[in-house]
């Protein structure tokens, strides 16, 4: 990141058009701000020539007035420059993070499950949303206005020097880079030791939080000693590298100060000796060092600054690398419409799809299927075969790499994303909650649902009864992940968000495969009445619940293998055989076909 162009930040500069009027505003308050600032030293010479030197109290009474409206001037300034850059980092922020987040929405899945790219995690690109963007803020917010101020009072003081006394300028300009160079050195030793903190600081509370959101396993484990001495080491480096930051911090803090107070000493000695000889007044002297201590001063702040850009730059890459980010799954230039209604016919030809990390085993080759509108079909093979893969592909979450998907007759890649996944409804294994109450969540089957709606789908689920159980029934919070609701409970909440989208298709993988017995009752009532007159595609292993599907798909290492009925596939597929006598037993099997052993 240190190494970053701070050129990146420039291509930020559009977020900031629409404040161009705040920014002007900003910018005046800045002028007159370090304005005042150069004019405290005109008025420390007035009131040492012309008041303490001439022992003339109306004239120091007068200079101190003018010193006293330059102080208010520089106070009203100051406050509202700080407003202003302070509100225009936030909204920075806060622009960048709604940006960054819509354009995420656009992103297929597999943009954040690249198990071969640490930069693409969803924890990554979390700390990118927050902490990435708290840096720019604070660049933006701050850092810049201080550069800007800090350059404008350098600019000055120097040319206030230069007009004071030329002589003892020189001098000056001379000891700056001296007084430098020592600041600019210790500084990026400082940088790096605090930006290798913050990664040891970022290490450690990633460690907690990882044992904390796993503590039933720690502790069925008892690893809480190893748990406590990995965390203690962790601990420690924290320790130790803050400890070395701040050692070369007040190392830097040391040479600074004696530098810049040595420079001044011999300014003070030099310009003594001309104020002995008669050459300045003292006000003068006064003055010039006051413009030096400025100087210097500005100096060591951009050299901090300096180090922030960098920072920022980092950030802003990190950040733009989302934005740029493009879309493999997108909607063609003129998408076509569906039936309305959607009849749900789907059909696959010849369709190959391999995921980018496993380019060497194909996750489907060459399947062809025809599933008719309104047919309910289980996929069912062992783990690794492709029925997952199949319903994403459905879902368009990925292309495939050969062959086309059809839905009612219209190529998938010829539809609006969007417009496909309306008419598709999906009930997975684990389903997603989100924070919210109970009500929220349903309502992502349909946005404006009344309660009535609510009601009703709840009761088709199977749901009401617990979500009325509930201290405020509907608008019970439920916390992340629906976190204070059974493993059945969620499952009926996602079948009644799915009935409420009332889909045409309708996707369910292993949707009973984790529950109890009367959970999967429960789930499987409500299953039956949302399958009812939809086009339905049912991943499972547990055979019983899917036994009575008009058809049954066996695949097997991403091929589809046989096709038929439950009783059909016991007489002619050897390895859906072989499934059900290890689910039912051999016994079962020969009672519900007698002659299979025979034809098998």
């Amino acid at each position: 990141m240190s190494r970053s162009d701070p050129r990146m930040l420039l291509r930020l500069s559009g977020l900031l058009a629409p404040y161009k009027a705040r920014l002007a505003l900003a910018g005046a308050a800045l002028l007159v701000a370090s304005g005042s600032v150069l004019l405290m030293g005109q008025g420390l010479r007035l009131v040492i020539d012309q008041g303490f030197m001439a022992e003339d109290s109306a004239r120091l009474n007068q200079a101190l007035m003018i010193t006293l409206v330059v102080v208010v001037i520089l106070a009203g300034a100051s406050a509202l420059r700080y407003y202003l850059v302070t509100w225009i980092g936030e909204r920075l922020a806060a622009d960048l993070r709604r940006q960054v987040f819509d354009h995420l929405l656009e992103l297929e899945p597999a943009f954040f499950e690249s198990s071969g790219d640490k930069d693409k995690g969803a924890g990554e690109i979390q700390s990118r949303l927050t902490a990435d963007t708290s840096v720019l803020q604070s660049l933006f917010g701050s850092s810049l206005s201080i550069a800007l101020r800090n350059l404008v009072m350098l600019i000055g003081a120097i040319t206030l020097m230069l007009l004071t006394q030329p002589w003892l300028s020189a001098l000056v300009l001379l000891a700056i880079p001296v007084t430098v160079l020592p600041i600019l050195g210790y500084g990026r030793r400082v940088r790096r030791l605090s930006r290798y903190s913050q990664d040891r600081i970022a290490e450690l509370g990633r460690y907690a939080g990882e044992a904390l959101e796993g503590i039933r396993t720690l502790q069925a484990f008892t690893q809480e000693p190893i748990s406590r001495e990995n965390n203690r080491q962790r601990v420690e480096e924290a320790f130790t590298v803050a400890i070395a930051r701040t050692r070369q911090r007040a190392w830097l803090t040391a040479m600074a100060l004696l530098i810049i107070f040595t420079a001044v000493g011999l300014m003070l000695w030099q310009g003594g000796q001309a104020v002995l000889a008669g050459r300045i007044s003292a006000g003068e002297l006064s003055a010039f060092v006051f413009y030096a201590v400025l100087a210097a001063g500005s100096v060591a702040a951009l050299s901090e600054v300096a180090g922030d850009v960098q920072r920022a730059a980092g950030a802003a890459e990190r950040l733009l690398e989302l934005l740029e980010a493009t879309p493999r799954i997108q909607a063609p230039a003129n998408p076509l419409s569906l039936p309305d209604p959607p009849q749900g016919e789907i059909r696959l030809s010849q369709v190959t799809f391999t995921y980018p990390s496993r380019p060497e085993t194909p996750a489907l080759s060459d399947l062809n299927l025809h599933i008719a509108p309104g047919e309910r079909v289980a996929l069912v093979g062992p783990s690794g075969a492709g029925k997952s893969t199949l319903l994403a592909l459905l879902l368009r979450f990925h292309d495939p790499d050969r062959g086309s998907i059809t839905l009612d007759g219209i190529d998938l890649r010829r539809l609006d994303p969007r417009r496909l996944r309306e008419v598709i409804g999906m009930v997975a294994q684990e389903p997603r909650l989100f924070s919210g109450s109970t009500a929220d969540n349903l309502r992502y089957g349909k946005s404006d649902a009344t309660t009535e709606e609510l009601r009703a789908a709840a009761r088709d689920a199977n749901a009401l009864d617990f979500i009325e159980a509930l201290p405020q029934d509907f608008d019970t919070y439920l916390g992340p992940g629906g976190i204070q609701l059974s493993g059945g409970q969620r499952q009926r909440l996602a079948i009644a968000r799915a009935l409420l989208k009332n889909p045409r298709i309708l996707l369910l993988d292993e949707a009973t495969s984790a529950l109890d017995a009367e959970s999967e009752r429960l789930v499987q009532q409500a299953l039956d009445r949302l399958m009812a007159g939809r086009t339905s595609l049912v991943v499972a292993h547990r055979l019983a619940t899917v036994i009575a599907a008009d058809r049954l798909l066996v695949m097997d290492q991403g091929r589809l293998v046989a096709s038929g009925t439950h009783s059909e596939l016991l007489q002619r597929s050897p390895l859906y055989r072989h499934l059900a006598e290890l689910q039912f037993g051999e016994r079962h099997i020969a009672n519900t076909a007698p002659d299979t052993r025979k034809r098998c």
